[in-house]
């Protein structure tokens, strides 16, 4: 039988600035612990349930439903307070799914404990704790530990009640003497306050004061919650309950989900769109999406900047190489129509369009791969890479700083100089970014790309690579339908692990999509009426994992001054930039959660059967 018992040992401190206990996880050293590998951030999502007459609660246990990689996990923790600095608490762990039927859960202790004092009825869902945990491991001479600093949120029926920040030290094996004297570092830093209750107890806290807005249900399940989990204040809930039923329907009504409070007013930060040439502001994936599913006589692309790789003459009857011409010659037309732009700075535009039109081309070689010679176009590539490379250093930077100066836009006058260390960073690498990019575009290497890269264009028949056979497929028909396909594939494959992938994995994934989509727009002209909806819906999936993407780079980022400057920054800078910090791994959050109707978007059934449609066209 599957089981697990043991007992957990830990210290726990609330953080307040929030981002002021990252510096622990970079240490080298905490107390006689040293660090040991490097920083990891996972998220975990915590189902709470128990019986409708919290059974379980009654007789001193926590339950909670954890999906990782394995499976689902079932964990009974004791509900004992903490009194003292270590937190001992009995766990139970075992097997378990999705439903909430514990008859139905593999066997297992834990399982056992349920059903002894809940019976065989279905259990009900609490509440959920999600957490942003960043983690490290930690090693002394007798003992092992885990340090943990947990970004934590709570939600009930739907909405966001609760967000706050905790630094856990959990002792993974060895003598409680070593962690007790890592605790000793903790309790001298004012930041951190030493945390009784657990995360759950924490939560019921919160809930308090959400009972009287609950829905009917929700707020009797609440109300028959034992003494000790809401204590006296859950009659005061019942009454202002009753004061506010009438108000029931207008809240329900108004009501966005999940994240309405933190949110609201704040809207999406503008994201200059890496693959498009023209600025924009996301539109809401949810009405993106609906408007895909219109009839597709009625499509029109919603977004205003609408990629105009579909006019660049490419036939079905072309070969591959020559199709691969077309679309570098468009592309390098406007690489070379930006440039004046681009070294004039006085418009950032020209130059984040001169890295679209660098990136297509780059895309085009990968997209169009053995349609030429190698070693003809080994020097072209290389020389290409640098220029996209520079170019996208000052580009980084330029959408680093932006979304800094919109989010200094919208704080107190006051509590604006706090960001200054990071502006000041920011630019002077953006300076010699943009020094690195000119020194490239005057050089004598990149002269000889730009009349290198005429003559291929010219003469690119001479750089084909030989057919085989006339049978060999070389045409775009022929080789088209399987190039889009195969990209496709290797973005519906992240299915498997999208539930809990880590922010890395996500990236992957945009990098996929980005490949699908190159390859959509590249033939998007052949592709007949559904190439309009299939390139909406890529593009939606890969913009909204470019934001969560930009939002990850500017929270690392941001930690890195942190950690760096520690003893340089003021507590007003130290405050504004943790601020920053802990609103990027929002964002990071937020994007992740809201990401199901743009994946389910590409990776649903009417995707597969427009794509089949469009490559059938050909």
């Amino acid at each position: 039988m599957a089981t697990d018992r043991r007992i957990e040992v830990e210290a726990k401190y609330r953080v307040a600035p929030a981002g002021t206990a990252d510096r622990y996880l970079v240490a080298p050293e905490l107390g006689p612990f040293a660090a040991q590998g490097a920083v990891h951030q996972i998220r975990i999502e915590d189902r709470y349930v128990d019986s409708p007459d919290w059974a379980l609660a009654r007789a001193g246990f926590a339950a909670r439903l954890r999906k990782t990689s394995r499976g689902t996990q079932i964990n009974l923790k004791a509900r004992a307070a903490a009194s003292g600095h270590i937190h001992r608490r009995e766990e139970i762990e075992g097997p378990a799914d999705d439903m909430l039927e514990p008859a139905a859960w593999p066997g297992s202790s834990a399982r056992d404990v349920v059903l002894e004092l809940c019976g065989d009825s279905p259990l009900v869902e609490l509440l959920t704790i999600r957490q942003l945990r960043r983690v490290r491991q930690l090693a002394a001479a007798d003992s092992t530990a885990e340090l943990s600093v947990d970004e934590v949120e709570v939600v009930v029926g739907g909405e966001t009640v609760d967000r706050f920040e905790e630094l856990e030290l959990e002792l993974k094996g060895g003598e409680e003497g070593e962690l007790a004297r890592a605790v000793a570092v903790f309790d001298r830093d004012p930041a951190l306050h030493h945390e009784t209750r657990s995360k759950l107890e924490r939560a019921f806290k919160a809930v308090r004061g959400s009972i009287a807005s609950m829905p009917e249900e929700d707020r009797r399940l609440w109300q028959n919650a034992p003494g000790d989990v809401l204590g006296s204040r859950a009659k005061g809930g019942r009454a202002r309950a009753r004061k506010t039923a009438t108000s029931r329907a207008a809240d329900a009504a108004s009501h966005t989900g999940p994240d309405a409070a933190s949110d609201a007013g704040s809207g999406d930060e503008p994201r200059h769109d890496e693959e498009t040439e023209t600025p924009k502001r996301e539109p809401s994936p949810t009405s993106e999406v609906a408007a895909a599913e219109a009839p597709h006589e009625k499509q029109r692309a919603p977004r205003p900047d609408k990629p105009d790789a579909r006019n660049i003459g490419i036939q079905a009857a072309d070969s591959m190489p020559e199709a691969a011409r077309k679309v570098l010659a468009f592309h390098f037309r406007k690489l070379k129509n930006r440039e004046a732009g681009t070294r004039s700075g006085s418009d950032p535009e020209e130059l984040h369009n001169m890295r679209v039109a660098a990136r297509r081309m780059r895309a085009a070689w990968r997209v169009f791969d053995g349609s030429f010679k190698p070693g003809r176009t080994r020097k072209l590539r290389r020389r290409l890479g640098i220029v996209a490379d520079r170019l996208g250093a000052v580009r980084d930077l330029d959408v680093l700083i932006a979304n800094l100066d919109e989010y200094r836009a919208g704080l107190d006058e006051a509590q604006r100089p706090g960001l200054e260390p990071l502006f000041s960073l920011w630019r002077k690498e953006r300076h010699d970014a943009r020094s690195q990019l000119m020194a490239e575009l005057d050089s004598r290497d990149y002269t000889t790309f730009l009349e290198d890269m005429g003559d291929f264009l010219e003469s690119g028949a001479n750089s084909a690579a030989t057919i085989a056979a006339p049978t060999a497929p070389h045409r775009v028909r022929d080789r088209a339908p399987s190039e889009i396909w195969a990209n496709y594939e290797s973005v519906r494959v992240y299915e498997l692990v999208l539930p809990w992938a880590d922010v890395e994995t996500l990236h992957e994934l945009r990098i996929c999509t980005k490949w699908l989509r190159y390859a959509l727009e590249f033939f998007g002209e052949l592709l007949g009426t559904d190439s309009e909806l299939l390139l909406t819906r890529v593009a939606l999936l890969q913009d909204h994992l470019g934001m969560l993407h930009d939002a990850d780079v500017a929270a690392k980022l941001t930690r890195d001054v942190l950690v760096s400057r520690a003893g340089e920054l003021t507590k007003a800078e130290t405050d504004a930039i943790g601020a920053y910090l802990q609103s990027r791994e929002r964002e990071v959050a937020r994007r992740r959660r809201a990401l199901g109707p743009v994946w389910r978007a590409v990776d649903g059934a009417p995707f597969r059967r427009a794509l089949g449609r469009a490559t059938a066209s050909l």
